[in-house]
């Protein structure tokens, strides 16, 4: 192929990385967008939707494990979740995309099934924080649990841009669901325990690898022809001088 072509054609880790962040784009602007349709809804309702939160021990109130991440108690509250969700659920995805989903799932399930066992009665608690405590607790403990080298890097970096939003589980805060943010961080570090990678086994180059075959077993060089047509006349030649 003439130089000039090869130069022209896009190459395929550039176009593979492109579609990657496009797909991942796709998946956190449909999540987000969803939830922001919820919320014009629930405010065009009067907050009927709210109904559908986590009531504590109450039995319609365990719908919320399932609805109440896309629940907001209002605007500010929706922005103040937007921007952590995109950037945390950006680097769960990083490995593989289907990681959001699983960690999402263990962080709801975690955080809303707790949040109904402990929370006070008679209060209703709903928000996309289980997730995002969800998504830093499974990125902060990923390079607890694989001790691998990029793994710890990421929980390094995690740390440094949200590690404060951690004073989110202690209680004492009005308003706030301590409860969910507790128990979504440990839906996420449970996640982070159960889909950890082993550390991959070091694989040795066959170009690298030394001849052990040989070393340990040299093979012998066959004599030539030459050699051993020599070997026979010598050896004739004593027999006639022996006689």
């Amino acid at each position: 192929m003439p130089t000039d072509e090869r130069l022209a054609m896009p190459t395929k880790g550039g176009a593979g990385l492109l579609a990657e962040v496009k797909a991942t784009g796709m998946v956190l602007g449909g999540g987000l967008g969803v939830m922001w349709i919820v919320q014009i809804v629930n405010a065009v309702l009067g907050g009927a939707l709210f109904d559908f939160g986590v009531h504590p021990r109450s039995l319609l109130g365990l719908l919320g494990i399932l609805f109440a991440p896309f629940l907001h108690a209002n605007f500010a509250h929706l922005i103040a979740n937007t921007i952590p969700l995109a950037v945390l659920g950006f680097f769960v995805m990083l490995r593989r995309k289907r990681d959001l989903a699983y960690v999402s799932a263990s962080a709801a399930l975690v955080g809303g099934l707790g949040t109904w066992l402990i929370a006070p009665s008679n209060t209703v608690h709903a928000g996309a924080s289980v997730l995002v405590f969800g998504y830093l607790g499974y990125l902060l403990f990923r390079g607890i649990f694989e001790k691998r080298f990029w793994s710890i890097v990421g929980s390094v970096v995690v740390f440094l841009l949200y590690g404060t939003v951690l004073f989110g589980v202690l209680p004492g805060q009005i308003g706030i669901s301590w409860q969910g943010h507790l128990f979504g961080l440990l839906g996420g570090i449970l996640a982070a325990r159960l889909m950890k990678q082993p550390k991959a086994l070091a694989t040795e180059p066959v170009e690298a690898r030394p001849e052990r075959a040989r070393i340990a077993a040299p093979s012998r060089a066959l004599p030539d022809d030459d050699d051993v047509d020599e070997e026979l006349e010598a050896a004739r030649a004593k027999l006639r001088g022996t006689r």
